[in-house]
């Protein structure tokens, strides 16, 4: 089964068949994938990648205003992600020019849906590490990937301190990190004399992540030792539903 990590991927999808496109969405969602965006031409392809910035590309080779091969030149001089071509262009000259342009896969229609899946799963698990980078805590989450606090809806950037610190709690989630480690992973490698300074970043993390920052569950101090975060999900632990 897919973890949460690998469903939560945005995924864009271009073709200029609006049935196949309805198609191809249902069977995603299906699946568990629900953050998709769809075009029909080169320039909504283009215009919603910019805004969408997508983790995986599925694109026609035949296209209103272009073609899929020009298009995915586009796009890879915007972002580093897979691409897919699902197209009724199966010859081999096809197949070949897609590959040599840096496709990751190329399927031609009609297509079974459970190979399209197999597929993407396959490419999504290449390409991305199935390390979940959304840390569940007691009142928040914490997104790793974008450096902010989701509470309540809104969303909390991180600074960099803060989230050095964050990022070593997680990894040693539901242990004890010590205040030199603590330290080194914000400081460096000469982490003395900061215990002060570690004391009002730890204050101001609270203010973010804590529902009571007065009366901390998710980022416990443990006295004369360090500090613990206690999170829903630990590193290391298999995610998949």
């Amino acid at each position: 089964m897919l973890s949460d990590y690998i469903k939560r991927k945005r995924l864009l999808l271009v073709d200029d068949e609006p049935d196949l496109l309805d198609m191809v969405v249902s069977i995603l969602k299906e699946e568990g994938y629900e953050n998709i965006r769809t075009a029909q031409s080169v320039a909504e392809a283009l215009k919603t990648a910019d805004e969408f910035d997508p983790e995986l590309a599925i694109l026609d080779v035949m296209l209103p205003d272009g073609d899929g091969f020009g298009l995915m030149e586009k796009l890879k001089e915007k972002g580093d992600y897979p691409m897919l071509f699902l197209t009724a262009r199966g010859e081999d000259e096809d197949k070949f020019r897609g590959f040599g342009l840096g496709a990751d896969d190329y399927m031609v229609k009609p297509f079974l849906p459970k190979e399209l899946l197999f597929r993407i799963a396959a490419i999504l698990r290449r390409s991305y590490k199935e390390e979940d980078p959304l840390v569940k805590l007691s009142g928040c989450e914490i997104d790793l990937e974008r450096a902010e606090v989701i509470k309540g809806g809104e969303h909390i950037p991180l600074t960099a301190k803060e989230f050095a610190l964050l990022s070593a709690l997680y990894r040693n989630a539901g242990r004890i990190v010590t205040i030199d480690a603590l330290c080194e992973a914000a400081w460096g490698d000469n982490p003395y004399g900061y215990e002060n300074s570690l004391m009002a970043h730890i204050r101001r993390i609270r203010e973010k992540i804590e529902k009571n920052p007065s009366k901390p569950v998710s980022l416990v101090t443990v006295k004369g030792l360090g500090y613990k975060l206690i999170a829903e999900r630990q590193p290391g632990i298999d995610h998949k539903v």
